[in-house]
């Protein structure tokens, strides 16, 4: 069986550092704040390049926390991609303001930014580019737009960790960056956990309130804000992961080649990076024609290979968002890849003779 991840991999990889830090957490009873979250704070800002990190419960909230801290509200609009899990488009709504989505590049399944300026109002606020699949956004033609009509950008980079955009690393390009450390993330905790980091202070110190009841010192509240933060046995598990993330990232990128070189001529379409980046792998995501994608997974799962599909269903045809009355004529190309696209196993640990087999099951699927 090839999983579509293996955690107890990683985790048995590392076991002595994981167990060490959750003993460490427990012994101290620094569950809440504390030094462990302080660490992994500073340690995440310097890791993304940037001046300060918030950690917060999950990446949902970062993102809705984030365009909080920017005064998103009732009456503005955010423009984002039609491709990606609903909490980018979930916590806008949950500020109160109208989603607009965007097509995606057919190539690269990221926003489309020659498709954006269109979608531009005067109620316009901040775009979410999301550097989906790993896969960072292409943010120099979104900062241009962005600078030219006075809007905020906020990275959706819940599943970047670690990527590059010409030399910058992501997390550090636009005015706040949201992570998600879910466990199945490139950096995932044992849990749920995520965090905002930005290079304005005074942003941060916003985060950072509105994250912690609105209070900045104990029942001190200047504005009402929610629950969310990330506990200290999180922070520590996730500050012993992230020393191990760079050499994660390059087992992801080398499978992600092995991938590319054993699927060629196999009848899917293999990624494709844009100039200039580095992706990190978060999924690795075939394209497969004439809609035979359930047919490929029930003949790789009948050999043993799991596979998963992200996602099934393009945002604006979510029943969720009926209200907006979209027909999938008004995003063709987000619309025909949620009926193409699979997601093959992926992560560091995934072994070449594995991704041999996955590739000789996928020739054999097309063969036949």
């Amino acid at each position: 069986m090839i999983p579509f991840v293996d955690l107890k991999a990683q985790y048995d990889g590392i076991k002595e550092e994981i167990d060490k830090a959750i003993s460490d957490v427990i012994s101290k009873t620094a569950f809440v704040g504390g030094p462990f979250l302080e660490s992994f704070e500073k340690s995440f800002a310097s890791f993304c390049g940037v001046k300060n990190c918030v950690g917060v419960g999950n990446g949902t909230d970062a993102l809705y926390i984030a365009l909080r801290a920017l005064g998103i509200g009732p009456g503005d609009e955010v423009i984002t991609v039609a491709n990606s899990f609903i909490a980018t488009s979930e916590a806008i709504t949950m500020t109160g303001a109208r989603v607009v989505f965007v097509d995606i590049n057919p190539r690269t399944y990221n926003i489309d930014v020659t498709k954006i300026e269109e979608k531009v109002t005067p109620r316009t606020k901040a775009i979410i580019p999301v550097h989906l699949y790993g896969q960072p956004a292409d943010v120099d033609p979104i900062i241009a737009i962005a600078k030219k009509h006075g809007l905020k950008i906020v990275e959706d980079a819940a599943q970047g960790h670690g990527g590059l955009y010409k030399g910058r690393r992501i997390g550090s390009i636009g005015d706040l960056a949201c992570f998600s450390f879910y466990p199945g993330k490139n950096l995932g905790a044992y849990g749920d956990g995520g965090a905002v980091v930005t290079n304005d202070d005074a942003l941060a110190d916003k985060v950072r309130m509105i994250a912690n009841h609105g209070r900045m010192e104990k029942y001190n509240h200047k504005l009402e804000g929610v629950n969310s933060r990330l506990d200290g046995l999180q922070a520590a598990i996730l500050d012993v992961k992230l020393r191990h993330l760079p050499a994660w990232t390059d087992g992801r990128r080398r499978n992600a080649a092995l991938y590319n070189d054993y699927l060629a001529g196999s009848g899917v379409v293999t990624p494709v990076e844009i100039p200039d980046v580095t992706a990190v792998y978060h999924l690795y995501v075939v394209r497969v024609p004439d809609r035979r994608r359930e047919a490929l997974q029930e003949h790789l799962k009948q050999s043993g290979i799991a596979t998963g599909i992200h996602y099934p269903i393009a945002l604006p045809n979510l029943m969720a968002y009926e209200y907006l009355k979209h027909t999938e004529a008004d995003f063709p190309e987000a619309s025909k890849a949620s009926y193409e696209i699979v997601s093959l196993p992926m992560f560091a640990e995934l072994k070449e003779d594995q991704i041999a087999f996955i590739a000789e099951k996928i020739r054999e699927f097309f063969e036949r």
